[in-house]
């Protein structure tokens, strides 16, 4: 009987124990600190920790934590094989979100946040979070993911919540493998009911005089209105007009955050489809052989940097789809040709065709976003046509259109910038997306020809080698698909950052106008896309 009792006691000593030992390293790991302060004003001390937070109140919001080894010791206890710089550039912190218990969201960090040394032998980490404005820092680009990307703002609805984080080193190999929490924490975060003027939620009535035949077609009010609602609350943040063109006349018309129909506004990257067209009524009239001319035609090429008889080959096509195999990614900011290489430099044109070409890929074969390349087409277009580019565009597009206000941008060349310096109001911005519903014709005439216009819009090339899967790049344009009660609707658009759009829709009677200025918010194009599929599309189809 003793022997019995002397077991069960020992088995609950040993119960205990695991009890306190787990306890302790849970403890150990409960490491990160919040705070609410200004982190570029004021020096962190444990005394402005907090354990609480206002949402839509609160401006700041930074994360604070101690590690017991530095990042690198992790990575290697994941791919001990792998040197250091394998580790660093294949591994990184993982940051997950949770919300009252739930995973909401999960990144695993880029090679590029972080510098080198706080992966090495940094102990002590102070991550700004939340920001009343943009802040260079990989953190704040995170947070805004989380909310915006990853669902964390459709997850705090007013009232109480928890936010959990956790911090774990990962690496990808041909698999990602993740390590053990090396640091987490807690907060609460009560969420803030927000307030809006309702004076902005109706429909906006359409003003005269808008060059455009009104649409007397019905559509359901409610569903822009809840969309109005949304970018009240900042919700869809940065959205400046909405327009739709519906069989050639206009349905909807609404401006937002200090913006109004005269409004010029700058559409980035859009303005990249300008090209295209240029490049299209070029060749109509004989100034340009074809896209399939050789850029050799153009340019003494042994004259620029890093020439190689492969450069010789490369089309206006292949600059038109993005293959020209051009070292040069705009995703990639540590590529020798991405755009902010470029703006610093004195000639652009030169900083464009003294670029190596990648090694292993093919001339018209892989999608690759290169800015640069267009900056090419819009000097070759304006060494190939009367007067230059700009009294080109404005004779041969422009004036049939009737757009009399808009403006361009410069190159350092003095060229009209077809990177995307080009800036019309959004109901401008409407005629030419109807331009292309049309065929190339406006009001009888025919301004860009047929056959261009299908190539324009057509799915010349894959873009899954550049992770965009199932979707296609034309001349210019961009192709996707999106999907509204069950039903697929095809559309070709013009594409620009901070969530500009020019969508062509293929098989249903629209043209949908969408500019913002959310230049630099990860979200920009994501909140477009839901704004198309959960409000303006079901408010305009047939139900």
């Amino acid at each position: 009987m003793k022997l019995k009792y002397n077991l069960i006691f020992l088995t609950y000593l040993i119960i205990f124990c695991n009890t306190i030992i787990s306890f302790a390293q849970k403890k150990e790991i409960e490491n990160i600190n919040f705070s609410k302060i200004d982190f570029q004003k004021v020096k962190t001390t444990p005394n402005y920790y907090s354990n609480k937070f206002i949402l839509n109140k609160d401006e700041f919001l930074n994360i604070h934590f101690n590690l017991n080894k530095p990042l690198i010791e992790s990575l290697k206890s994941l791919a001990p094989n792998l040197t250091q710089n394998q580790l660093l550039n294949k591994g990184n912190f993982q940051f997950t979100f949770l919300i009252n218990g739930k995973k909401v969201y999960v990144e695993n960090l880029n090679k590029g946040a972080g510098s080198i040394k706080s992966k090495t032998t940094q102990l002590k980490f102070l991550i700004p979070l939340l920001y009343p404005k943009q802040i260079d820092f990989w953190g704040w680009f995170m947070w805004l993911k989380f909310m915006k990307i990853g669902g964390g703002q459709d997850y705090f609805s007013e009232g109480n919540h928890s936010l959990s984080i956790q911090i774990r080193p990962y690496i990808k190999e041909k698999k990602v493998k993740v390590g053990k929490i090396i640091a987490q924490g807690n907060i609460a975060i009560k969420v803030a009911k927000i307030t809006v003027d309702e004076r902005l939620i109706p429909v906006q009535e359409i003003l005269p005089n808008s060059g455009w035949e009104l649409s007397n077609d019905k559509y359901n009010h409610q569903k822009i209105e809840a969309l109005n609602r949304k970018i009240a609350e900042k919700r869809f943040e940065n959205i400046n007009g909405i327009v739709v063109i519906k069989n050639n006349k206009l349905l909807i018309e609404e401006y937002f955050n200090g913006e109004n129909r005269n409004s010029l506004h700058d559409s980035r990257s859009v303005g990249k489809s300008f090209a295209s067209t240029l490049l299209g009524i070029a060749i109509d009239e004989k100034h340009i052989k074809n896209e399939y001319a050789f850029l050799k035609e153009f340019y003494k090429l042994k004259l620029f940097k890093n020439y190689t008889q492969k450069k010789d080959s490369i089309t206006l096509k292949s600059l038109l789809t993005m293959s020209s195999s051009f070292l040069g990614d705009d995703t990639d900011y540590s590529s020798p040709g991405n755009e902010e290489n470029m703006y610093p430099k004195k000639n652009w044109l030169k900083f464009s065709l003294d670029l190596p070409l990648h090694k292993h890929k093919k001339i018209g074969q892989e999608f690759t976003y290169f800015t640069a390349g267009v900056i090419i087409l819009g000097d070759i277009i304006h060494k190939s046509v009367p007067k230059g580019l700009i009294s080109f565009a404005d004779t041969k597009l422009f004036a049939p259109l009737n757009i009399t206000n808009y403006k361009w941008q410069y190159t350092p060349q003095k060229v009209g910038n077809t990177a995307g310096g080009i800036q019309l109001r959004a109901i401008d911005f409407a005629k030419y997306g109807q331009l292309y519903k049309n065929n190339g014709q406006w009001k009888g005439k025919q301004i860009l020809t047929k056959k261009w216009v299908n190539k324009s819009l057509s799915k010349q090339i894959s873009q899954s080698n550049a992770g965009i899967k199932n979707r296609h790049y034309g001349y210019l344009f961009w192709n996707k698909t999106y999907t509204v009660a069950n039903k697929q609707y095809e559309v070709s658009f013009a594409n620009g950052r901070g969530g500009n759009k020019i969508f062509i829709f293929k098989n249903i009677p629209y043209v949908i106008v969408i500019t913002s200025s959310a230049y630099n918010t990860p979200n920009a194009h994501s909140n477009v896309d839901k704004m198309m599929a959960q409000y303006i599309l079901p408010a305009i189809l047939p139900n």
